[in-house]
């Protein structure tokens, strides 16, 4: 998870330079051609290789305004919930992502100015969703663990 909160960082920053070098070129009259993909692409890598990272370090945005006040049980059983609740959702987004990858590599899909194929991407950003879900397992299990022993 740490070399792909790397990449993602670096997908970060090749955004910021990138639309940097473009919007000076644009102002000398020399647009750099297919940037405007190239970001968005970056965008989505950044976001899926982070996803599994904040997880882990516990990153997410949780309401806990209300869940303090509850007893400690009662916050550990919402949370083994809740991550189940995200296991099933993050597995069938995580599913399906495959099926689109294959879908698009085999209708033979490319990005509009550069032709990258666009199933190469998504292929990625499935298999953040999958290493994201394995970390939610990971979670449940663990939380199931725990549970058990006390």
């Amino acid at each position: 998870m740490e070399s792909m909160k790397v990449v993602g960082a670096c997908c970060l920053m090749g955004m910021t330079m990138l639309t940097c070098v473009d919007v000076v070129g644009r102002f000398f009259g020399h647009p750099i051609f297919g940037s405007v993909e190239l970001v968005g692409f970056m965008a989505a890598l950044s976001v899926a290789m982070a996803l599994p990272y904040t997880h882990q370090a516990q990153g997410h945005i949780g309401v806990e305004i209300l869940v303090r006040l509850l007893s400690e049980r009662t916050q550990k059983a919402i949370d083994l919930v809740t991550n189940c609740l995200a296991l099933v959702l993050f597995a069938v987004v995580t599913w399906r992502m495959i099926l689109y990858a294959r879908t698009m590599d085999v209708a033979g899909e490319v990005s509009m100015n550069l032709e990258i194929p666009v199933s190469l991407l998504i292929g990625v950003v499935a298999f953040c969703f999958l290493v994201f879900t394995l970390g939610i397992v990971r979670d449940v299990l663990y939380a199931l663990r725990k549970r058990d022993s006390a």
